[in-house]
C-alpha cells in the first residue's frame, strides 16, 4: 500500500509545481544574449585586408536591446566561434588599425573608418546572422583580421598604445554616427589592399551586382608598394594544387600545354582560364594557387612556373592604398568615398 501511495504523492507535487517553474525560467532560446568575449593573443601577421566573401543570404535576427549612447556591432571571433559585442566607436578604431598603418594620412584614415562602419551595418542587414551565431560577419582580431580589440592592440602597438589610439580617436569619434548610404541605406562598402589600377565589379567576385560597386580607375595604385608580386611554383607543387582543387582537369599533358586562353574582365582581372581542358574562374584559381590578386599571369620556366599578380585582393570597393594617395594629393575623405562608391551618400544614419 506504501508503495502505491508514494507515487501518486510525488505526481501530485509535480502536477502542481511545473506550471510555476515554466513562468520563472521563459525559454532560453528567445532571450539568450550573444556570447560575449574578447581575444588576448598576440598579434602576428602584418597589413591584412578584408575578408573576400561578401555574405548576403538572410535577414539577421533582433539583437539585445542597445542603449542611445552605446549602440553595439557584433562580430564573430573566427578561431573560437565566440560572439564579440563592440561599441561602434571602439570598432572603428579597432577596424582601421588593422587595416591601415597607423602613419597614414588622416583623411585615408577617416574614409577607412566609415567604410568599416557602413560594411558592418550592411551585414547586420543581410547576413546570415543564424549562422553565425548572432553575429553579423567574422573577424580575427589575433591576426589582424578585419578588427583588433584593445587588448590586441596595446599587445601590438606596445608603449606607443595611447598616443595611437587617442589618435584614431580623435579623427573617429565625430564620424561615428557617419554612414556611406545608398538609397537610404548602409552600403555595402567592401574594401581591399590594391587594385590592378581599376577597381572591379562586385558581380564579377560575388555574383552580386551592387549599382556603386561597378568599378572605377584607381591608376593611383600603380605606383604602390606591392603592385606587382611574382612567385614561383615548381611542376609538381602546381600538379598538386591544381589536382587536388578541380575535379575533371587533364594534367597529363606537357605542362607548357596546361594552361592555355584566358578571358579578361573589364577592369582586366582574370574571368576565365583554360586548364587542364576546362575553364576554371579566375576568383577560383586565385584561391585554389593562394594568389595575392586574381589579376594574374602565368609562365612556365626552367624551375617550374612563375606567377606573377598586379594589386592585392579581391579589387572591389576601395582602394586602401588608392585611398592613401588621393589622400597624400590633397583629397578628402569625402572625396575619397565618392570616389570609390559612386552614386552613394554620406549622412548621419540612426542604427
Amino acid at each position: 500500500m506504501k508503495r502505491t501511495i508514494l507515487p501518486i504523492f510525488l505526481l501530485a507535487i509535480l502536477t502542481v509545481c511545473l506550471p510555476m517553474v515554466s513562468l520563472l525560467f521563459p525559454a532560453a532560446a528567445e532571450f539568450e544574449p550573444p556570447n560575449v568575449g574578447f581575444s588576448t593573443s598576440a598579434v602576428s601577421d602584418p597589413f591584412t585586408t578584408q575578408p573576400d566573401l561578401l555574405q548576403a543570404e538572410s535577414s539577421p535576427e533582433s539583437q539585445a536591446s542597445e542603449t542611445a549612447t552605446e549602440v553595439m556591432i557584433y562580430v564573430q571571433n573566427a578561431p573560437d566561434g565566440t560572439v564579440l559585442a563592440v561599441p561602434v566607436l571602439d570598432y572603428m578604431i579597432g577596424a582601421v588599425a588593422s587595416e591601415m598603418p597607423i602613419t597614414w594620412s588622416d583623411e585615408a584614415l577617416k574614409a577607412q573608418g566609415i567604410a568599416a562602419h557602413s560594411y558592418a551595418l550592411y551585414q547586420r542587414d543581410h547576413a546570415d546572422t543564424e549562422r553565425l551565431n548572432g553575429a553579423w560577419f567574422s573577424v580575427d582580431p589575433a591576426r589582424r583580421q578585419g578588427y583588433m580589440s584593445k587588448e590586441v592592440l596595446q599587445s601590438y602597438w606596445g608603449d606607443a598604445f595611447e598616443a595611437n589610439y587617442q589618435r584614431l580617436k580623435e579623427l573617429l569619434e565625430p564620424l561615428q554616427d557617419t554612414v556611406l548610404l545608398y538609397n537610404g541605406e548602409p552600403a555595402a562598402a567592401c574594401y581591399h589592399a590594391i587594385s590592378n589600377g581599376h577597381t572591379e565589379s562586385s558581380q564579377l567576385v560575388w555574383n552580386e551586382a551592387l549599382p556603386y560597386l561597378q568599378g572605377v580607375d584607381s591608376s593611383v595604385d600603380l605606383s604602390a608598394e606591392g603592385y606587382l608580386e611574382t612567385v614561383e611554383y615548381t611542376t609538381q607543387q602546381m600538379y598538386d594544387m591544381l589536382a587536388t582543387q578541380f575535379a575533371g582537369i587533364d594534367l597529363d599533358k606537357d605542362p607548357a600545354e596546361w594552361f592555355g586562353e584566358s578571358t579578361l574582365t573589364p577592369a582586366g582581372y582574370v574571368d576565365t582560364m583554360q586548364v587542364g581542358g576546362i575553364f576554371i574562374k579566375g576568383t577560383q584559381l586565385r584561391a585554389a594557387l593562394g594568389l595575392r590578386s586574381s589579376c594574374f599571369s602565368i609562365a612556365l620556366g626552367e624551375n617550374g612556373f612563375q606567377v606573377t599578380t598586379k594589386g592585392y585582393g579581391h579589387g572591389v570597393g576601395l582602394s586602401q592604398c588608392g585611398a592613401q594617395a588621393m589622400a597624400q594629393q590633397g583629397s578628402s575623405y569625402q572625396d575619397i568615398l565618392s570616389w570609390y562608391y559612386p552614386g552613394t551618400t554620406l549622412d548621419t544614419y540612426t542604427h
